[in-house]
């Protein structure tokens, strides 16, 4: 049964959810709803019961101490609730968890049984997925439903996706079979860096948000650590002569293809986040970062810690060619441990293959 209790009446609530997992490369959606929650301080209001969608076995428990008793966290997904202030005030509904093991549909049922309850008007689910895309290049986002209307009315593309799924996917066909408006937002994150954490994919995902909801987000040191992190991957590319050249290559395409995109509607956009960023006067220190996780300033700083070299690419000429999209046909798992409390050294909990750039369920981006 679900229970509501101590929740208050929402103001034009938006449904933001996010799942470790297989939709989840480099942690950039799980990490841009945690940031979210962190920045507006959100208070979780329920949790789904972890025995009826996980499998302990892949998804562990953790075990911790506190006050010096043996405390147990069990994966699970959580909701909690945050409100966003400013001229046109509207709360948020942040669903945050790892992707089921089992009972996808009772699953997507009982978030869609908040979402009713709470008088949700949008659900907007957030993914990642590896692609051929370079990383010194904007992060491309693509933002997707089945729902025509939605399509025209929002600017986004009418999936017409077909293939193996991951929860994104479910979620959103469950959605429009309830009638409730739902989109997703897929960031592609270069395969050949796929290990999280990924800044530069978590800002471009919340940048497009904040378009999307037209809510202003608290990048807080977001924009930074996404310069530290190219600068990172840009040291280690340097250092060995084919992923130098490998990434010359995506680079090549990728602007060949962007280039009649390189319009004024583009620069439009850009510019007007410039102007509604200046204009608040309670903005992040630097201002604000493009998708690219630059803002024109010389940056070096040390790169999050833990970050191994990248593995050795295909050479360009093998058999397929990069694509120069959002990254749709890349295709690996999210490269991300999908248990929240799972056993960090051991490859056999996350359910997703680490680093493969190869697996067609990366479709997902023009699925929804």
């Amino acid at each position: 049964m679900i229970e509501l209790e101590g929740v208050p009446e929402l103001v034009d609530p938006v449904m933001v959810a996010a799942f470790e997992g297989w939709n989840d490369a480099g942690d950039a959606a799980s990490t841009a709803v945690a940031h979210l929650d962190r920045e507006w301080k959100g208070e979780v209001f329920a949790a789904l019961d972890a025995e009826d969608y996980y499998d302990f076995q892949v998804n562990r428990p953790t075990v911790f101490m506190e006050d010096g008793v043996r405390k147990i966290t069990w994966p699970t997904t959580r909701l909690s609730v945050v409100r966003v202030g400013g001229e046109k005030p509207r709360d948020l509904v942040l669903v945050r968890g790892i992707e089921p093991s089992m009972r996808w549909r009772s699953f997507c049922n009982e978030i869609l049984g908040f979402a009713h309850e709470l008088g949700v008007e949008l659900v907007v689910v957030l993914g990642a997925l590896l692609g051929d895309t370079p990383h010194t290049r904007p992060v491309p986002v693509s933002g997707t439903t089945s729902d025509p209307d939605l399509a025209r009315r929002m600017d986004l593309e009418e999936t017409k996706y077909e293939g193996p799924t991951g929860i994104v996917g479910i979620l959103q066909e469950a959605c429009a079979h309830a009638g409730v408006p739902a989109v997703s937002l897929w960031a592609a994150v270069p395969h050949y860096v796929s290990q999280p954490p990924n800044p530069k994919a978590t800002l471009a995902l919340l940048n497009r948000l904040e378009d999307l909801i037209d809510v202003r987000i608290p990048l807080g040191e977001l924009p930074e650590d996404a310069r530290a992190w190219q600068v990172g991957v840009d040291q280690l590319a340097a250092e060995d002569s084919e992923v130098a050249e490998y990434v010359q290559t995506l680079e090549e395409a990728r602007d060949t293809a962007e280039l009649p995109e390189a319009s004024g509607e583009a620069i439009a956009r850009e510019f007007e986040r410039y102007l509604r960023r200046r204009d608040g006067a309670s903005g992040p220190p630097g201002g604000h970062a493009t998708a690219d996780g630059s803002d024109g300033t010389s940056y070096r700083r040390e790169g999050p810690g833990g970050r191994t070299r990248p593995p050795r690419p295909p050479r360009p000429e093998t058999d397929s060619e990069p694509d120069s999209d959002s990254g749709s046909d890349s295709g690996s798992d999210s490269g991300s441990d999908s248990d929240s409390g799972s056993d960090s050294g051991s490859g056999s909990d996350s359910g997703s293959d680490s680093g493969s750039g190869s697996d067609s369920g990366s479709d997902e981006s023009s699925e929804d």
